[in-house]
């Protein structure tokens, strides 16, 4: 059985790695800023299982597979830089509506869906997974103790991708977007244009 230090190490590391800003939390934010609550808390939902698919890998064995693949990795990462691109014509578009105007995004299962591909087509979040989950676990630490640490670092992700969603969709936030939406919007626009090219290029630098 994993010991009470090991385990909250693992919680530490994994907190700091998911809650620090980057693509997966700014599209939250832009979500729940632009649609409201419901459409936040479902979006952080998908992107919440797209983080415990990863999590699953990780803790069986086979994002070590993963990680060895140079072919399925750079695969992996032309996917997320795509994905990142369609984030940022999607947040370009928003910043040429005029204020007020409905957005897709709205729509909950949508939203649901989109998050958790953006996840699912992080090839950072199983290396992260396997890089938090290897600072309290060596090679004898017994399946319950991996399911263990899985399991907080699932719980973890859900509470951190909550916790955005109704921080960003209070009505003094939904407010200053709306002032100031073109200026967010093309900003959010500018950041994924910049991770979506990084990743692609990472993935053509392995290769």
């Amino acid at each position: 059985m994993v010991d009470i230090a090991s385990l909250g190490a693992i919680g530490v590391a994994f907190f700091v790695a998911a809650a620090a800003p980057g693509p997966a939390t700014l599209a939250l934010a832009t979500v729940s800023m632009r649609a409201g609550r419901r459409s936040g808390l479902a979006f952080g939902a998908g992107l919440s299982l797209g983080l415990a698919v990863w999590g699953v890998v990780a803790a069986t064995g086979l994002g070590a597979l993963l990680q060895a693949s140079s072919h399925a990795l750079s695969a992996l990462k032309l996917l997320g830089g795509a994905y990142l691109l369609w984030l940022a014509f999607t947040s370009a578009r928003a910043a040429s509506r005029s204020r007020g105007t409905p957005s897709d995004v709205g729509d909950t299962r949508r939203g649901f869906r989109r998050g958790l591909l953006l996840n699912l087509s992080n090839p950072k979040a199983i290396l992260a997974w396997m890089a938090v989950l290897a600072l309290g676990l060596g090679d004898g630490n017994a399946l319950d103790a991996v399911a263990l640490a899985t399991g907080l670092c699932m719980a973890l992700g859900l509470l951190i991708y909550t916790g955005y969603a109704v921080v960003f969709s209070t009505p003094r936030a939904m407010a200053i977007y709306r002032r100031a939406q073109r200026g967010i919007e093309a900003a959010a626009a500018g950041l994924f244009a910049l991770a979506g090219v990084g990743l692609i290029r990472s993935a053509f630098a392995r290769s």
